[in-house]
């Protein structure tokens, strides 16, 4: 009787295998950057299509959206009308929810929103306000991303204004600093 022969892996066969595993798994990592990507891009977009929006409807109306004294002149069939102040804010009325309304309503954006509930989304998937806002040390008028990531903020303030969350236009609630947190507040300030 012959013995048996064991069969098993040769070096030169495990080393293709790991190296199938690494360029898989370097494939995988590369897509999901490049979707992260496309959201950034995607949310910045968005940003400069509301700056925009606000623009025009001052222009035509010389009100800021949501804060317009006369939305529902302007705008037939909104929820209410803001105090004029020259300030997106959450008093009363809550002017935050009319904006996206009055630019709705008014042709400027697409959507449809209640004025009470019913807000904009990013990209992320977090709300998006036209607001008021005090954010990294800087108050004013601004469009407010809620919770993205980390590295979602700084790559929008990077590619939009300096890259540093509490300086320019864009600033952060929280320092960036690669702990791949959520940051709950992101303003774009026009």
């Amino acid at each position: 009787m012959l013995p048996r022969r064991q069969h098993g892996f040769t070096l030169v066969e495990i080393a293709i295998v790991l190296v199938i595993i690494g360029l898989l798994l370097g494939g995988v990592l590369k897509g999901q950057g490049l979707i992260d990507s496309a959201k950034v891009k995607n949310i910045i977009q968005q940003s400069n299509a509301l700056t925009a929006a606000v623009n025009a409807y001052q222009d035509k109306y010389r009100a800021l959206p949501g804060d317009d004294i006369q939305g529902t002149t302007h705008v037939p069939g909104s929820a209410g009308n803001g105090n004029g102040d020259g300030q997106i804010g959450d008093g009363q009325p809550r002017e935050f929810t009319l904006a996206p309304q009055h630019l709705a309503l008014g042709g400027f954006i697409t959507g449809s929103y209640n004025g009470t509930s019913q807000f904009m989304t990013s990209a992320q998937g977090g709300a998006v306000y036209l607001y008021n806002d005090e954010v990294g040390g800087r108050a004013g008028n601004g469009i407010r991303f809620d919770n993205l990531p980390e590295s979602y903020a700084e790559q929008i303030d990077s590619k939009l204004d300096d890259g540093v969350a509490g300086t320019g236009s864009v600033r952060a609630t929280i320092p960036y600093g690669n702990t791949g947190a959520i940051i709950p507040r992101t303003a774009v300030f026009f």
